[in-house]
C-alpha cells in the first residue's frame, strides 16, 4: 500500500512550481501504477497553452474557476467544482484560470515527477525522475 499526505509532499520534491501553475505529484511512474496523480494549482489569470501530445489527461476541478478552450473547434467550456474535463484526443487546448483553480489530475502514461511543459506545451516522455520514498 501507498500512503503519502499532500502537505507532506508539497514540502519536498513531489512539488513542481512553473509559470502559471503549481503540481503535488503524489503518484507517479516509479510507484508502478500505470498512471500518475496530481494535485495542481493553477494561479488566478494564468493562461496556459497546452498541448499533451505524449500524454492523455483528466481533471477534475476541485475549486476556483475558468475554462477550457479547445483550440480546433474554439469551443469553451466553463470550469468550476465538480467539473471534469478529460483530454481523450491529445487535444490542444488553452486552460484560462479567472479565480485559482485547484485541480485533481490524471496521466497516461504517468510522469516520472519533474515535468514541466516543453514550447508545445507537452510534457516529455522522459524526465527527471522523483524518488519514491519521497
Amino acid at each position: 500500500m501507498i500512503v503519502r499526505g499532500l502537505q507532506d509532499a508539497e514540502k519536498g520534491e513531489r512539488r513542481v512550481v512553473s509559470e502559471g501553475w503549481e503540481s503535488t505529484r503524489l503518484l507517479l511512474k516509479g510507484d508502478n501504477m500505470g498512471f500518475s496523480f496530481h494535485i495542481t494549482t493553477i494561479y488566478e489569470g494564468a493562461e496556459l497553452h497546452l498541448h499533451y501530445q505524449n500524454h492523455l489527461e483528466s481533471v477534475y476541478c476541485i475549486s476556483g474557476e475558468g475554462e477550457v478552450e479547445t483550440v480546433a473547434d474554439g469551443r469553451i467550456y466553463l470550469v468550476g467544482p465538480g467539473t471534469i474535463y478529460i483530454l481523450d484526443q491529445h487535444d490542444k487546448h488553452i486552460l484560462r484560470a479567472r479565480k485559482e483553480m485547484k485541480m485533481a489530475c490524471v496521466f497516461n502514461p504517468p510522469l516520472h515527477g519533474k515535468e514541466v511543459h516543453n514550447a508545445e506545451g507537452a510534457y516529455e516522455l522522459e524526465a527527471e525522475v522523483v524518488a519514491n520514498d519521497a
